[in-house]
């Protein structure tokens, strides 16, 4: 993917390959020295147990810059949270295992939950809001960087590459964005990208016309990309989608609170291999199906927020383009995937646009009949505003979990 275009909405770094990584991180330490730089990596219990996060840490271990490594730890018990301290205490930076799900973090919740700000429901956005909320406790840090825990491919130079834009003193970006293509095993991959999103925001500029917005989530050439990084003066004012709509959640936040020249997105990996979701056609609450619906519901949103106003009507149009422009999209993916050697499933990917189209009606659908529903974690602000004491009690939880167990 080395190439020098930019599409001129917001800035792109490419991996041109005249530099080795050895010069891009002893840059970094030099910026580290006077902004400090932590990672948070949302996991699952389950992940300490796949072949990805093993490799992850050996190569994380390898970081030289970073300041702290926040670790939300999601679906664990006692013996497992003891058991994931083992796991990462072989890392050299200083950092903390977040047991969402110890007697102490649920007394937080329950707080939260009085006041009615907790989050609506467990999962990575909820995961990522915790981890949020106690590096702003620790406020020491810069820039923040988050990546999933199931990345096959990983190496440093992703981390490194990814902090680069918004660590640099000189440049003025405030959030940097991953991309890359997504192809393993011989396949391509990237499904909800290329059968959702892009079709989906093509149709949408064909159905209701132009709006910056969706010129501006066309502009990334891997929205739904978990990798991304922050200056952390952003964070306290971020809402945090609790739903499937994370990726293009903090995208949209970035769209309101950031002028675009202050976005970018950087080419982080030649290649990019993690867990891939099952389609889960037969439930629509599991997989790419209830995946689907969460991020056609956000793009809604958003766009309604911006003054769209849309009817029953205009859904139903919009699921006709949309199936149009995928299957057009469909026949290019499926030539590109054959002149590099790839493989691709055209029956597999046509049911799938089949559904998707299906999920955009249902998801337009729910969001008339609610549209003042919000999937949004209230943000830090606002928490700190109803009790100041929540942050540093969560750090406090964070910190008696560690001090509890530490003999385990």
């Amino acid at each position: 993917m080395a190439d020098f275009h930019q599409n001129g909405n917001i800035a792109q770094f490419h991996n041109l390959r005249t530099r080795p990584l050895e010069e891009l991180v002893y840059e970094i330490e030099a910026f580290s020295q006077t902004r400090k730089i932590s990672l948070i990596l949302p996991s699952l219990y389950a992940e300490l147990e796949g072949e990805a996060l093993p490799a992850i840490l050996d190569e994380l271990g390898k970081v030289p810059y970073l300041h702290r490594i926040i670790i939300g730890l999601d679906r664990a018990d006692e013996a497992q949270y003891r058991a994931a301290r083992k796991f990462f205490a072989r890392l050299p930076q200083e950092h903390v295992v977040l047991w969402n799900d110890s007697p102490r973090m649920k007394e937080i919740g329950a707080r939260l939950e009085e006041m009615g700000l907790a989050p609506r429901e467990p999962g990575k956005g909820k995961n990522v809001w915790s981890s949020i909320g106690y590096l702003l406790a620790c406020a020491d840090s810069a820039v923040m960087a988050i990546h999933d825990c199931d990345i096959l491919t990983y190496s440093q130079e992703m981390l490194a590459r990814l902090v680069y834009p918004v660590a640099h003193p000189g440049f003025s970006y405030q959030l940097s964005k991953g991309y890359y293509p997504r192809v393993g095993e011989g396949k391509l991959n990237g499904r909800v990208t290329r059968l959702l999103v892009s079709p989906l925001l093509i149709a949408l500029k064909k159905v209701i016309g132009d709006r910056d917005y969706i010129e501006y989530l066309r502009a990334f050439r891997y929205p739904l990309s978990g990798e991304f990084a922050m200056r952390t003066a952003m964070l306290p004012d971020l809402r945090i989608p609790s739903d499937w709509g994370l990726e293009i959640g903090v995208l949209s936040e970035a769209w309101r609170n950031l002028a675009p020249q202050a976005v970018c997105q950087v080419e982080i990996a030649d290649r990019y291999d993690h867990k891939h979701q099952e389609v889960s056609a037969e439930d629509a609450k599991t997989g790419l199906n209830r995946m689907s619906i969460d991020i056609s519901k956000a793009i809604f949103r958003k766009l309604a927020a911006d003054g769209t106003v849309f009817t029953s009507n205009t859904f139903r149009t919009l699921r006709a383009t949309y199936y149009r422009t995928a299957l057009d999209l469909l026949e290019a993916y499926a030539n590109d995937a054959r002149m590099n050697g790839l493989s691709l499933d055209r029956h597999a990917e046509e049911e799938a646009i089949e559904l998707f189209a299906g999920n955009i009606v249902i998801a337009g659908k729910a969001f008339l009949e609610n549209p003042h529903e919000s999937p949004f974690i209230p943000n830090w602000n606002r928490v700190n505003a109803a009790d100041p004491t929540i942050i540093a009690d969560l750090k406090a939880a964070a910190a008696a979990d560690e001090a509890e167990f530490a003999a385990g």
